[in-house]
C-alpha cells in the first residue's frame, strides 16, 4: 500500500496533527499552560486504569519472552507516574516559551527586524517502552505549541492507549484541537516507515529507545530527526584523579533508572595508575552489583576480570556493566572517545586544570562533565528547565532536549512605512 494513500491511519493522524497544529501554534500561552496542568491532573486521576494496562503489558511480555531491559523500562510503579505528574505540573508553571522576541543581526534600512520562537508544528514521537515519557512529551508539545504524534512499541500498547486516552480526555476538557495529541496504535498496523515517511505533514521526528531503533528512524525518516542518545559514556581516570571520585561517578550515573541516559558504562585509565587502586576500585562496584569487564591488557593481567570484545567499546550495554581500557595519555582517551562514545555526555576525573581545558575542548561530545555526575534528570534542582533527553548530533538543536528544542526562529521585518 502506498505510504500517501488517504486511506493509512498515520497518514490520517498526520492529517488531523497538522489541522490541529495551526490552531494550536497561535492559542494563548496561558491556555497552552493551563492544558499541561489539566493533562497532569487528567494522569494523576488515571493511576489505577494505567497500571492496570501495564500489568496487561508485563504479563505479555513475560510471555513473549520480551528482554529483561526493555520488561525494566516498561514497568510502571506509583512513583513513575508520580513523578511524571511532578513534571508535567512544573512544565505547566513555566512562563511562555513562545513569541520571544530577541534581536535580529540582520537589520534594513527604515524598518525594524527582530526574530521570534515559534512552534514547529507536528512532532513524530516514537519511543521503545517507557509509556510514561508520552505524557512528558504530549506536555512540552502543547507548552511550545506543537501537535504531537505518538507511537510507542508493541510491548507498551494496552500501557499507551491508557495514557494517551487521559491525554486527550485533558485535551477536550480545555478546548483544544482534538488533533494536538495522536497515537498511532498497534491495531492500525501500520510500520514505523508508514509514519516517519508523512514528510508533507510532519515537521520534526523525536527517536526515543536503543540505538538500533534511533539508526532505524534516521535512515527511514523524510523529515528532519533529532535524535537522542543513552548510554555508552565514557570517563577519563587521570593520574592525579580522585579513586572516590571516580567510583562516586560511575555509581551516581546509574542511578537514574529505568532509562539510563548518562551512564558511565566505559572508563579509560593511565597506563601508570596503581594496580592496587584498580582492585579497590573494582570490588566496589562489584560489591554494588556491576559486572566488570577489562580489555585484553587489563584481563590478562587480573584473571576476575571478563574479558570485552571488540564491538563492545562503541555500543551501549544499558545494565551495570562498565568496561575498563588502558590509554597512554590524555590525548589518546580523547581520541578513543571520539571514535567510540555514544557523543552526548562524557567524563573526566582529574585535579588539573589544564587536562580538564584539554578535554573539554577536544572531546566532541555534546556534554563534558569534569569531576562531576553526568547522572541525567528530567527536571534539574536549579534552573527552571525541564529535558527529555540528551542529543548527540551536530544538527538540530544539540545537547539537552528541552523546550527551545521544540521551537523554530521567525524572522519578522517591520517597515514604517517609507519607501
Amino acid at each position: 500500500m502506498d505510504a500517501f494513500d488517504e486511506n493509512l491511519e498515520p497518514t490520517k493522524s498526520a492529517k488531523r496533527a497538522y489541522d490541529a497544529a495551526f490552531k494550536l501554534g497561535t492559542t494563548k500561552g496561558v491556555d497552552r499552560s493551563r492544558a499541561v496542568l489539566a493533562i497532569a491532573d487528567a494522569l494523576n486521576h488515571a493511576f489505577d486504569d494505567i497500571l492496570e494496562a501495564n500489568t496487561l503489558d508485563l504479563e505479555t511480555s513475560r510471555e513473549m519472552a520480551v528482554p529483561e531491559l526493555i520488561i525494566d523500562w516498561l514497568k510502571l510503579t506509583p512513583r513513575r507516574l508520580d513523578i511524571t505528574v511532578e513534571i508535567l505540573r512544573q512544565l505547566g508553571e513555566l512562563s511562555d516559551p513562545l513569541r520571544r522576541v530577541r534581536n535580529a543581526d540582520y537589520q534594513l534600512e527604515d524598518s525594524q527586524t527582530y526574530s521570534q520562537l515559534m512552534p514547529l508544528g507536528v512532532i513524530a514521537f516514537i519511543y521503545e517502552a517507557f509509556p510514561e515519557l508520552a505524557a512528558v512529551v504530549a506536555g512540552l508539545c502543547i507548552k511550545t505549541g506543537n501537535s504531537v504524534i505518538l507511537k510507542g512499541s508493541t510491548e507498551a500498547s494496552h500501557s499507551n492507549a491508557a495514557i494517551a486516552q487521559a491525554l486527550k480526555s485533558a485535551i477536550a476538557e480545555v478546548g483544544l484541537p482534538e488533533g494536538c495529541i495522536e497515537l498511532i496504535t498497534a491495531e492500525h498496523c501500520a510500520s514505523i516507515r508508514d509514519l516517519i515517511t508523512q514528510d508533507q505533514y510532519i515537521n520534526l521526528v523525536i527517536p526515543y529507545g536503543r540505538s538500533s531503533l534511533i539508526q532505524q528512524v534516521v535512515r527511514q525518516s523524510t523529515a528532519p530527526v533529532l535524535r537522542s542518545g543513552m548510554g555508552n559514556c565514557y570517563l577519563y581516570w587521570s593520574l592525579n584523579g580522585s579513586l572516590e571520585m571516580v567510583r562516586w561517578m560511575i555509581i551516581d550515573s546509574h542511578s537514574s533508572e529505568p532509562d539510563p541516559v548518562n551512564a558511565i558504562e566505559k572508563v579509560l585509565i593511565h597506563r601508570q595508575a596503581m594496580p592496587s587502586s584498580l582492585v579497590t576500585l573494582w570490588n566496589s562496584l562489584q560489591e554494588k552489583g556491576f559486572e566488570i569487564r577489562g580489555d585484553a591488557e587489563l584481563s590478562e593481567a587480573f584473571p576476575q576480570l571478563q574479558p570485552a570484545k571488540d564491538n563492545e567499546w562503541g555500543s551501549a550495554y544499558l545494565n551495570k556493566t562498565v568496561a575498563f581500557k588502558l590509554v597512554d595519555s590524555l590525548e589518546v582517551a580523547i581520541s578513543w572517545i571520539n571514535q567510540y562514545s555514544s557523543g552526548h555526555a562524557d567524563c573526566i576525573v582529574t585535579e588539573s586544570y589544564q587536562e580538564s581545558r584539554q578535554f573539554a575542548l577536544g572531546v566532541n561530545s555534546a556534554s563534558s562533565y569534569i569531576n562531576a555526575s553526568p547522572r541525567f534528570s528530567r527536571t534539574t534542582s536549579r534552573g527552571d528547565s525541564i529535558f527529555l533527553g540528551m542529543s548527540n548530533q551536530k544538527g538540530h538543536r544539540r545537547g539537552l532536549i528541552s523546550l527551545e528544542s521544540l521551537t523554530t526562529v521567525k524572522h519578522i521585518v517591520q517597515g514604517n512605512g517609507r519607501f
